[in-house]
């Protein structure tokens, strides 16, 4: 979009930075009528519509290539390569003809066979499921399902599968081949008392938790400072589900294209799917398919078979080769990729909240064509926005995204959407209520801490133990009608997640009738001081928060940052940046270079904790509670700051140094002794509570593990732990993390009470965040009790 940004005249880039909602319509107009003539506009909405100049079309070409290299590596046993090569010639096999079905039919086999080899059984079945549904007549199909099921020790079905496959065969040096196979699983049929691991076609069960869930009943009310808001009539007590949705419209992120379901979310497996009629979306399963694109299975006629074998036959046609995701997807949305699949890319091109946008403006025309109503895309979403906050080049940006998006839409739905300046207004307003209002989707990943450390490094071997680590993936973008309306605190009292593409809410403490619920937008009390929360929330929503932790001095703030006290027996804080003055009784005045705030005095209840680093803020008057930034909240004493963010960057390098050290052969012999001694120089210099500190222990931590120093890694992820606590609160999640990573070491010590009581503690918050859900989310953690408990044998 650069290039058309450059065509512009300073003039009308000067009127489009000072627009405003009310007169969207003039200034829309304005550069709509200025863009469409030029060639290169034209050439960009050319290039992003029109099939023929298209990247993301289907070439048999390309497949039959990707299929020849798929064989090459598969002769060669190379079957991780094979797998790869299989599934990039189905991404761009068509199927238009009876000789294109053949050929990912095929495809469908070849790859099954690979995984056969690599053992991934039940996705194997699932491809073999595939290629007879559009291929019924294919023996290789037969056979290799036949084979991937007697491996599962099914042998009911694997003996239908050969049997199908020997009526087939036409070939009698394969018939006779086969039925050497059918020997054999009949043989081992008729001795094995074991009962098979069924495979039910593929189709794994699904959790029908959503059905056995009631969400309460939620009321949206309006406050002066934070506008609508939900809340609830009744009291409702820690750990209840408060809401669940599925979205509006929601769109995978472009980091996540390769490795998740463009439609759930969830991870990929190894047997993907493609989009039938292009190249870009990628599905876990059939199911996932045809949500977003609808059903194109062609099926082929079958050969006559015996009554018994023509019902198996239509048995497996009829089954749905999918796999687990977790809660049954809404079978009434819109199809969300068939207006984005008429052979043009732009969908892989604009950034992901345009194509939200259109997700959204698209399912809203369609509801309408249901419904026999009149289309208005400013009905898609009855929320605010922030357009008139925006800066004037964020102003132009939305201009241009709009404009191309008109012309992206009005290919598929012509009249539909007119070529106007009042169609690019509406659209301008739409995806700036989606930057205000959209949800970023989060999935937990649980990784092999032994994967991130190098397989636990030459040093150290975990045996059967795995210690696992848990970061949270942003990866896909979403507008839920309701669950966008909770307000937000940077100490929330409800959490939201999500499995797959449906959001959760669920809350974590006793909210009182009436009172806000309220979750986190992002920055929480703990993870970013009051200066970084209001930034970010000034940047990414355009409001100053007005929380209760953004209107109260907390330890926390005071904290994260800190400096030490230069007297040795104070354990005052010392700020950087930050200046303190008491104003009247009950109220504090903090500022630094860039904002002021004006914060209330804490409750009885959280004096002690903060009277013991800032005394002065709590008990001073007049010219002794005017603290400049560098001395101490406590006792007032300077600070030399240059000394100590010195000392501080010192030791952080230090410990990074030594860590990277391990990815080498060029480890330190006193590596314990310099890791120790940097982090005790870091602690002289930074405040114990502060979290550079806590940090910095788990990085020593981490650091110890993979040297096999695991009593020093769990002392020092203990130390870790401990400040944290001070500055998130003993039930907060972020501590349910710490401690199943604190149990995996534990575990690799043997301590089998210490892990079973740091399990004990994570199942309790992990309980309050997510209920019924934790064993889904946090399958580690069940392996972990299993283990743990197997210690005391």
């Amino acid at each position: 979009m650069e290039r058309l940004k450059s065509l512009i005249p300073d003039e009308l880039k000067g009127v489009i930075g000072r627009s405003a909602p009310e007169n969207l319509t003039m200034t829309s107009s304005l550069l709509l009528d200025f863009l469409r003539p030029l060639p290169q506009f034209q050439q960009v909405i050319r290039e992003l519509t029109d099939p023929d100049l298209a990247l993301c079309r289907k070439s048999k070409e390309a497949a039959l290539d990707s299929k020849q290299k798929g064989n090459e590596c598969f002769m060669k046993g190379d079957y991780v390569e094979a797998l790869f090569f299989y599934s990039h010639a189905l991404r761009h096999a068509p199927a238009k003809s009876e000789m294109d079905v053949n050929l990912v039919a095929t495809l469908y086999v070849n790859r099954a066979s690979t995984m056969h080899k690599l053992g991934l059984l039940q996705e194997c079945i699932r491809d073999c499921n595939r290629a007879i549904s559009i291929f019924p007549a294919y023996v290789k199909a037969w056979y290799r399902r036949g084979k991937a099921n007697a491996s599962l020790k099914d042998y009911r079905h694997a003996t239908h599968d050969l049997e199908v496959a020997v009526s087939m065969e036409d070939n009698p040096s394969r018939k006779s081949q086969i039925k050497g196979e059918l020997s054999i699983v009949l043989s081992e049929s008729s001795s094995s008392n074991e009962i098979g691991m069924v495979s039910n076609n593929g189709e794994d069960e699904k959790v029908d938790s959503l059905a056995q869930s009631k969400a309460l009943v939620l009321q949206c009310v309006s406050s002066p400072h934070k506008g609508r808001g939900l809340t609830s009539a009744h009291d409702i007590p820690p750990a209840s589900l408060v809401h669940h949705e599925e979205p509006l419209a929601a769109i995978l992120l472009k980091s996540c294209r390769e490795t998740h379901c463009h439609f759930c979310f969830d991870e990929l497996p190894a047997d993907i799917l493609f989009c039938p009629s292009c190249t870009i979306p990628v599905y876990c399963s059939k199911n996932c398919q045809e949500q977003a694109f609808g059903k194109h299975d062609t099926y082929l006629s079958k050969k006559n078979l015996a009554t018994d074998l023509e019902k198996h036959v239509t048995n497996a046609i009829l089954a749905n080769p999918t796999r687990n995701t977790g809660e049954d997807i809404c079978s009434n949305h819109i199809l969300e990729h068939r207006h984005e699949c008429g052979g043009a890319h732009w969908s892989a091109v604009l950034p992901p909240d345009i194509v939200l946008a259109a997700r959204l403006i698209v399912t809203s025309i369609e509801k309408c064509k249901a419904s026999g109503t009149i289309f208005n895309p400013l009905d898609c979403l009855d929320f605010v926005h922030n357009y008139a906050q925006n800066p004037s080049v964020s102003k132009l940006e939305l201009h241009v995204y709009a404009i191309v998006l008109l012309y992206c839409l009005h290919q598929y739905y012509n009249s539909d959407f007119p070529l106007s300046g009042a169609s690019v207004a509406q659209l301008i307003l739409v995806i700036s209520q989606i930057k205000v209002n959209s949800m970023a989707v989060i999935h937990l990943k649980s990784h092999n801490r032994d994967e991130a450390f190098g397989k636990c490094s030459k040093f150290f071997t975990f045996e059967e133990h795995i210690t696992q680590d848990t970061k949270q993936v942003k990866v896909a973008q979403a507008i839920y009608s309701r669950g966008s309306l909770f307000n937000h605190s940077c100490q929330p009292n409800v959490h939201a997640y999500f499995l797959s593409r449906t959001l959760f809410v669920r809350s974590v403490e006793v909210v009182p009738a009436w009172c806000p619920l309220e979750l986190s937008y992002g920055p929480q009390v703990g993870e970013l001081d009051l200066q970084g929360r209001q930034k970010l929330l000034e940047e990414q929503y355009s409001f100053q928060c007005r929380c209760s932790s953004c209107s109260e001095l907390n330890l926390s703030d005071l904290v994260m940052n800190s400096f030490r006290c230069v007297r040795p027996y104070c354990f005052g804080a010392v700020l950087e940046a930050t200046h303190y003055k008491r104003l009247e009784s009950n109220f504090l005045q903090v500022s630094n270079a860039s904002c002021t705030f004006k914060l209330s005095l804490p409750l009885l209840s959280s004096k002690k904790d903060i009277s013991d680093v800032a005394r002065m803020l709590l008990h001073e008057r007049g010219a002794n509670s005017h603290i400049a930034a560098g001395h101490c909240l406590s006792c007032g004493s300077c600070c030399d700051l240059e000394y100590s963010t010195a000392g501080s960057k010192s030791s952080l390098a230090n410990i990074q140094r030594l860590k990277d050290s391990l990815d080498s052969d060029q480890i330190p012999d006193a590596f314990v002794s310099e890791m120790l001694s940097s982090l005790s120089h870091l602690r002289s210099v930074r405040h114990p509570y502060s979290k550079i500190v806590a940090e910095a222990d788990d990085n020593v931590a981490e650091a110890f593990v993979r040297i096999g120093e695991l009593k020093l890694a769990v002392q020092h992820c203990v130390a870790s732990i401990e400040i944290l606590e001070k500055l998130y609160g003993s039930n907060h999640i972020v501590m349910g993390h710490e401690l199943m990573k604190l149990a995996s070491i534990q575990l690799c010590t043997g301590d089998r009470t210490a892990t079973l009581s740091s399990i004990e503690r994570v199942e309790s918050i992990f309980l309050l965040y997510y209920g019924s859900h934790v064993d889904r989310i946090f399958p580690h953690l069940k392996v972990l009790r299993t283990e743990a408990e197997r210690l005391a044998s």
